[in-house]
């Protein structure tokens, strides 16, 4: 058995993690619940050797331990699969996934062959063809998420802490990730499992840990809670309108695009915009959403069609032509591309807006400030201080951080990839909320969503892509998920 007994953790003098006191049995899914900042994430990397704690202590087997690293949970037989993907992009798949387990042949030299077989085996268990043999860098989200998990997997660990693992995952991955944790239950390995899916939680887990502000507010058999009572224990308060009401649209044509292709991505994808409008791009995995926004935010530029932008052509090389026209993105991607983890919170959020903060080729920094300290106040971001590196921020805060930074130069249509990807209940509900706004304020927005309710309540119209080409454009007021579904699985 794992225990944490009266662990404390503390960061620039603020207690992130207040005494906390819990246990994890083998063959048990215990799941760890609570917003954005709660201290499930500190609680996991403690117990993983990441953090060493600044009170209390772990016990393992039941001995006291005190991890100096990661490597020592790892020889004790302590796995994580962690929220923010750490690959070594210019190693293979094989590479990072047998990493410090590498199989040997003579003379103490790695046996190659036998890597990319174990590495095969791993993936094949998660029911992923993914070549082994590929470089990480040229992966997706949702692959290198894959093989994270297989890593994780490969370990042979009696406990394996998972930090949102299914976060970046399409449903077919889940479902296998879900049989593999079955899997892992039945030969006596104890899982610790945080998510923000409701579902996941109470298809999986036996007991129920609630955090809230960095303390233990309970744990639970999940059999003895539901949805609306676990959401009161998280937030301490009712959540009654998770999703708030749509705003009427315009018809006032705000962006167009024709005939958008750049193969074999996509293909042929044709759509409009309206100001007051929230327009969805739904579809599997891998069927073309994110490369299609980011051809029009000018990440990946099409290879033909044709864009129009308030009424004019619009040709985007480059996210600087796309911003200085109005337009502003949130990536999926928050680790990769959105943030600068070494700078802190207020230069994160600045970034899009220097020029107008600029006298000459000088930042007016107390105008900076002012600007900053009113963003972190109406996003409400929990940080110790303005300069605090965003890198040592819960993810919810950090999306929220990105989320004022894209709206700093007031652009008339937001791109928002995947925005509650790892955020709690609460933060979700104050991103809907701010999408509405903004669509009642006239902007705006292209939304692509994995989650199926968002896309529904949000959306006023869905545009479903199938392997790159679309495949329906649907009402939101008068469709379900079981039609969205059947547009977008191939045929």
């Amino acid at each position: 058995m794992l225990r944490a007994l009266d662990l404390r953790k503390d960061f620039g003098g603020l207690t992130v993690l207040h005494p906390t006191s819990v246990d994890f049995r083998p063959g048990e899914v215990h799941a760890l619940m609570g917003e954005n900042g709660a201290g499930k994430s500190t609680l996991m990397k403690v117990l993983a050797g990441l953090f060493r704690p600044d009170g209390g202590h772990v016990e393992w087997r039941g001995a006291r331990v005190d991890f100096a690293s990661p490597h020592d949970a790892l020889v004790a037989g302590i796995a994580m699969i962690h929220q923010e993907l750490m690959p070594i992009p210019d190693l293979t798949v094989a590479e990072n996934i047998t990493l410090g387990t590498e199989p040997c042949g003579r003379f103490g030299r790695i046996d190659r062959a036998a890597q990319l077989r174990r590495a095969k085996e791993l993936l094949l268990e998660l029911e992923s063809e993914i070549d082994p043999s590929r470089l990480m860098r040229t992966l997706t989200v949702a692959q290198t998420q894959v093989v994270e998990v297989a890593k994780a997997l490969g370990r042979q660990a009696d406990v394996v802490l998972m930090d949102e693992p299914t976060a970046a995952l399409s449903d077919h991955e889940v479902a296998a990730l879900f049989r593999a944790i079955a899997r892992l239950k039945a030969r006596g390995v104890a899982i610790v499992y945080t998510t923000h899916k409701m579902d996941e939680v109470f298809r999986l887990a036996d007991r129920i840990s609630v955090l809230r502000d960095g303390r233990l507010v309970g744990t639970a058999p999940a059999s003895e809670l539901d949805p609306a009572k676990l959401i009161s224990l998280m937030v301490g308060r009712e959540l009654a309108d998770v999703f708030p009401a749509r705003s009427a649209t315009t018809d006032e044509i705000l962006l167009e695009v024709v005939g958008l292709t750049r193969e074999p991505a996509y293909r042929d994808i044709s759509f409009q915009v309206h100001r007051g409008e929230v327009v969805a791009l739904a579809g599997l995995m891998g069927a073309g959403r994110t490369e299609v926004v980011s051809a029009i935010y000018g990440l990946q530029p099409a290879s033909g069609g044709a864009i129009t932008f308030k009424g004019k052509p619009l040709v985007v090389r480059s996210p600087q032509d796309a911003l200085a026209a109005g337009i502003s993105m949130v990536t999926e991607d928050r680790k990769g591309l959105g943030l600068i983890p070494a700078l802190g919170v207020d230069q994160n959020i600045s970034l899009s807006a220097l020029r107008s903060l600029c006298h000459g080729q000088l930042i007016d920094h107390r105008a900076e400030a002012a600007v900053i300290g009113a963003k972190i106040e109406e996003y409400a971001i929990k940080a110790s201080r303005p300069s605090q590196p965003i890198a040592q921020l819960s993810g919810g805060n950090q999306q929220k951080a990105l989320l004022a930074r894209s709206l700093l130069g007031d652009p008339d249509l937001i791109i928002l990839d995947e925005p509650t990807r790892g955020i709690d209940i609460g933060a979700k509900a104050e991103i809907y909320a701010l999408i509405q706004r903004l669509a009642r304020a006239g902007k705006a927005v292209l939304l692509v969503s994995s989650e199926l309710p968002e896309v529904l309540s949000l959306a006023h119209r869905i545009v479903v892509l199938r392997r790159g080409s679309m495949a329906a454009t649907l009402d939101a007021t008068q469709t379900d998920q079981q039609t969205v579904l059947r547009h977008a699985m191939p045929l």
